[in-house]
């Protein structure tokens, strides 16, 4: 097998220098720590450098590597080995899957891979509160369900119990908790844990929500949040406080009020209030920066307003499961269950645990762009939510829309009209992967928004794409711009393929068909007018025919001549 070696190392590519004959022992050493990473490929017989120097003699015969490595791992690591030619020389390719768990060999050595501060790869030691880390990341371990070594119930502060009762009837929470007793709520939040005694410890969700700030400064280090405010470089407002989560939101959403002004848009006989940032999506983001953080990491929550964007980051990556592709569709997997649920029970964050669909409204019912997680790496969680001026026009028309339903706009149809509106033009596929569903649930939404005036469906079934209809270009006063649109494509197409031919001298209808991404029949149909119109000559028949340029457009060509 022939392959390129890729050219440097990185967390998830190991070369192996095997000029001497690796040691099994590094070999498995090596495994270990890309499988208790994002796994990956181990080069053997390729230098630091990514020079490939070839196998020793004893690592040619390639058929026991995988059977000696499942045999000193545990649990067992089943990787993949290729030979692979390269440079002149032969080297084993060996891939290791990502370890749904952690790996240790069979000496009870730990290790993982990770990226130093200069950007190149190491493998280290993996610590107790790394496994633990990684536990929870997979929903093998709640570490907000466990009680905290060392705490006693003293720890809880009254002022943040009868906070957390208030903060039930401030957000709709459930209304039965009111009706218990401090030991009663206690044991229904899993603010603490029963021992073998019959005594009761705090448990981390204890402490974060009641607990008093003197004890989570001693018993939970790691838990800080900063909010800043950046202002062309310069900083106007930047805080550290290590607070009880509801009076951390508490304190949070007072101090960001000021720096958020709001607008009124008159809909009819009611006043729609229209803020830089939408309250609920602002609450929701902060709320799940400090639910899902991973606790057993060192680093502060930040909240940070900055000149076109609210950014809210937070230590841990996405759970195992969760990626940025199935953001909005997979089940709710969260890092710290006992925790999420808590503050589902209260009323913090949404019910159904689908709080990215409340900030993906936030800022799309407003016509702003969607919110943006792209920064998101392994170690943080990055949500950037762009604070652009507001389309009125377009929130009035939502409202309308919402009225007339009697309920909210699906997501998925607030998602496409903000496609739309970016883009112009949208087709089913496209849609697809913006709203993270199948082809058919994009065409169920396009359908929905086209029965509902909407959205205008343009061209053959199977290269059929849609805009923004007349309607909406008119209630936001752009008709020209709907005009342009849905004139625009024909006279491009016709352009496109008149262009290529004086290029090339001819096109044929696959040619037009790649260059105008058109269906088959919508080519014919273009073909067809052009060569009606004198622009083009169609020439030759069946599989070998092709067009020319036409009289009229020689005409034309001689007369700007």
């Amino acid at each position: 097998m022939t392959s390129s070696i890729p050219e440097t190392e990185t967390l998830t590519v190991e070369f192996k220098s095997d000029r001497k004959r690796l040691p099994d022992i590094e070999l498995v050493e090596a495994v270990v720590c890309l499988a208790n990473a994002d796994g990956g490929d181990l080069w053997l017989g390729v230098e630091d450098d990514g020079t490939p120097t070839g196998l020793h003699p004893d690592h040619l015969m390639l058929t026991g590597l995988a059977g000696m490595v499942a045999a000193r791992t545990s649990p067992s690591v089943s990787i993949t080995v290729s030979s692979v030619e390269a440079g002149g020389m032969t080297v084993a390719r060996i891939n290791v899957p990502k370890a749904q768990g952690e790996v240790a060999t069979n000496g009870g050595v730990y290790l993982r891979r990770r990226i130093k501060h200069d950007g190149t790869p190491e493998c280290v030691p993996m610590l107790p509160h790394d496994r633990v880390s990684r536990a929870s990341s997979f929903g093998m371990l709640d570490v907000s369900a466990q009680p905290v070594a060392g705490t006693t119930l003293a720890d809880f502060d009254p002022l943040e119990r009868e906070r957390l009762r208030q903060a039930v009837k401030q957000y709709g929470g459930d209304r039965v908790l009111l009706e218990l007793d401090d030991e009663a709520l206690d044991g229904a939040l899993g603010l603490t844990a029963r021992q073998p005694d019959g005594s009761r410890l705090p448990t981390l969700t204890g402490l974060l929500l009641v607990g008093r700030e003197s004890a989570l400064q001693q018993w939970v280090p790691t838990h800080e949040f900063a909010f800043q405010v950046m202002a062309q470089q310069s900083v106007k407002f930047n805080e550290f406080r290590r607070y009880p989560l509801l009076k951390a939101v508490d304190w949070l959403e007072t101090n960001f009020r000021p720096y958020n002004p709001e607008e009124e848009l008159q809909v009819g006989l009611f006043r729609v209030p229209v803020p830089m940032v939408d309250m609920g999506a602002f609450r929701e983001a902060v709320a799940n920066a400090l639910i899902h953080r991973d606790y057993h990491r060192l680093g502060a929550v930040h909240i940070r307003l900055e000149d076109e964007a609210l950014v809210v980051s937070n230590p841990g990556g996405l759970v195992d499961g969760v990626t940025l592709q199935n953001l909005l569709v997979t089940e709710p997997r969260p890092r710290n269950r006992s925790l999420a649920d808590a503050m589902k029970r209260i009323g913090v964050v949404e019910r159904s645990g689908r709080g990215v669909d409340t900030i993906y409204r936030g800022m799309l019912k407003f016509g702003r762009s969607a919110p943006d997680y792209t920064r998101t790496d392994s170690q943080n969680v990055v949500l950037r939510m762009p604070t652009e001026p507001a389309d009125l026009d377009f929130r009035r028309l939502v409202v309308d829309e919402e009225r007339s339903r009697n309920t909210e706009m699906p997501i998925d149809s607030l998602i496409a009209l903000g496609a739309l509106r970016q883009l112009k033009r949208l087709s089913a596929e496209e849609l697809a992967q913006r709203i993270q569903r199948d082809v058919t649930s994009a065409k169920r939404t396009l359908q929905a928004l086209t029965e509902a005036g909407f959205v205008e469906a343009h061209g053959a079934t199977r290269g059929r794409t849609y805009m923004l209809s007349a309607a909406v270009y008119g209630a936001v006063a752009d008709k020209a711009a709907y005009t342009r649109q849905a004139g625009f494509a024909p006279i491009q197409n016709e352009q496109m393929v008149l262009s290529y031919v004086r290029q090339h001298g001819r096109i044929k209808r696959a040619e037009a068909m790649e260059l105008c991404r058109l269906s088959e029949g919508q080519v014919k149909g273009l073909l067809k007018r052009m060569c009606q119109s004198d622009l083009l000559v169609l020439e030759g028949a069946g599989p070998a025919s092709f067009y020319r340029i036409g009289a009229l457009d020689r005409m034309k060509s001689d007369e700007i001549g």
